[in-house]
């Protein structure tokens, strides 16, 4: 799902608590809604940094801004979950806190949200391109384009009727669930929009929405 952002997966109620709350109360929000962690925020709701249950082990008798770990790792809704993604693993982090361009929170992306964009088999998503997308919604038939899927990555390569068809194909297939890059080796019969050759292994960045 390339072109997904952020936004589509996050959750906008979030569960926070204040720097000043007290350890004992964060325990015991972690426990009555069954999470791992809350943002921690200043008065401004901006996000100062992130709380967990290991965090709470260490110390009793503080608050959640002296024990929370900070700053803290966020994103923005316009991100991409691609991007989300990779910060996760980068970070060694399970919860990213969304933000807005001043920093203040608008919900939370945990990594279960973001695996299930990527659990998808790849074999999965080839039968979908193929048999949904390109013949059932474009009428291409599977002698036209090789479709070939290696760990959410897909290739198209072949010869379209239409120069019109291949940006229409390059959307749609970036847009399934799982899909994570596309990689565009497309060319065409006829020039119906514009003179278009594609480049061998062009990665399909700016596919038009």
């Amino acid at each position: 799902m390339k072109h997904a952002k952020v936004g589509f997966l996050m959750t906008d109620e979030v569960i926070s608590v204040l720097g000043r709350t007290p350890s004992a109360d964060v325990a015991a929000l972690l426990v009555e809604h069954e999470i791992s962690g809350v943002p921690v925020l200043d008065a401004d709701e901006r996000v100062l940094g992130v709380i967990s249950r290991t965090d709470l082990l260490a110390q009793d008798h503080l608050t959640a801004q002296d024990l929370m770990t900070a700053p803290a790792v966020t994103v923005h809704a316009e991100q991409t979950v691609t991007e989300a993604a990779r910060l996760i693993t980068r970070r060694g982090v399970t919860r990213l806190p969304v933000v807005d361009e001043e920093d203040r929170l608008v919900g939370i992306v945990t990594r279960r949200d973001l695996l299930r964009v990527f659990l998808r088999p790849d074999h999965e998503i080839r039968r979908v391109l193929v048999e949904e997308v390109l013949a059932d919604t474009m009428g291409i038939g599977a002698d036209a384009v090789s479709v070939r899927v290696v760990d959410g990555v897909v290739t198209l390569d072949g010869r379209l009727s239409k120069s019109s068809q291949i940006p229409v194909a390059l959307r749609l297939a970036g847009q399934l669930d799982g899909v994570v890059a596309v990689i565009d080796r497309l060319t065409t019969h006829s020039n119906d929009t514009r003179t278009r050759t594609a480049p061998p292994d062009r990665i399909a960045e700016d596919v038009p929405p």
